[in-house]
């Protein structure tokens, strides 16, 4: 992906080392942006020892490296209306067994709910949603559960998105026929006007994606995992 200039050097080596650090990890973008590529890559940086269960609508992932990997995919109702599995019910089955990460390949719908509410509890979790941003994938983020029932409000919403969500990486298919990684944002955690405030890592300018003036959540992670945060992207966070 380097090679093929998807994303830098130096944004790889972060993404890596957050995977690594189990931070709560968005890819979204368009489609045929790579977004399921982009999750299989850094999918393969999460240490072999952890208990993994995936998630998906069809098998898409392959991870490697993992020896304790349990997949799940969704199953659609037959011609009598029975037998269906949806994803709301994958999520919430994958919970009784104990995962130490979990991976989805995409929310679309209801099950927005169910995932960010493993996230809130302390299940670190990677998945892909469609957003030409990573403002609109988190704007996204917190109308998706609003789909589980009317006794789901945004008071509980938003706050829950700005305190699961760590980051959200933005992919796009350019009009060269690349595919880049366009930016990287953390969620602070803060909320301002019932609006999550998002701080840019990584950003494009001028064709290129540098670093911006932002810092990942929860830096003690970085130091749990045995990473310098400040020696990684320089300065040193507030």
């Amino acid at each position: 992906l380097i090679q093929m200039n998807t994303l830098t050097t130096e944004a790889a080596e972060f993404l890596q080392k957050i995977v690594r650090a189990k931070y709560n990890l968005f890819i979204c973008g368009g489609t045929g942006s790579g977004k399921t590529t982009f999750l299989n890559v850094l999918s393969n940086f999460i240490p072999s020892h952890e208990r993994i269960i995936t998630i998906e609508d069809s098998a898409e992932l392959r991870l490697s490296n993992v020896e304790n990997l349990a997949r799940m995919e969704t199953r659609n109702a037959n011609t009598e209306g029975l037998g269906e599995i949806p994803m709301k019910a994958l999520i919430k089955t994958s919970l009784r067994m104990r995962p130490e990460r979990i991976i989805v390949g995409e929310v679309r719908q209801a099950e927005s709910l169910d995932l960010l509410i493993a996230l809130n509890s302390g299940l670190p979790g990677m998945c892909t949603i469609h957003a030409n941003s990573a403002r609109e994938a988190v704007t996204k983020m917190c109308t998706l559960p609003l789909l589980a029932g009317e006794n789901v409000g945004s008071r509980f919403v938003v706050p829950t998105v700005a305190g699961s969500i760590d980051l959200v990486v933005h992919a796009a298919l350019e009009s060269d026929g690349v595919r880049r990684v366009r930016e990287i944002v953390a969620l602070p955690g803060r909320i301002e006007h019932d609006v999550v405030e998002i701080s840019d890592i990584f950003t494009t300018r001028e064709g290129r994606l540098v670093r911006a003036d932002g810092y990942p959540p929860h830096t003690e992670r970085f130091a749990r995992a045995g990473y310098d945060v400040a020696a990684l992207l320089g300065g040193v966070p507030t």
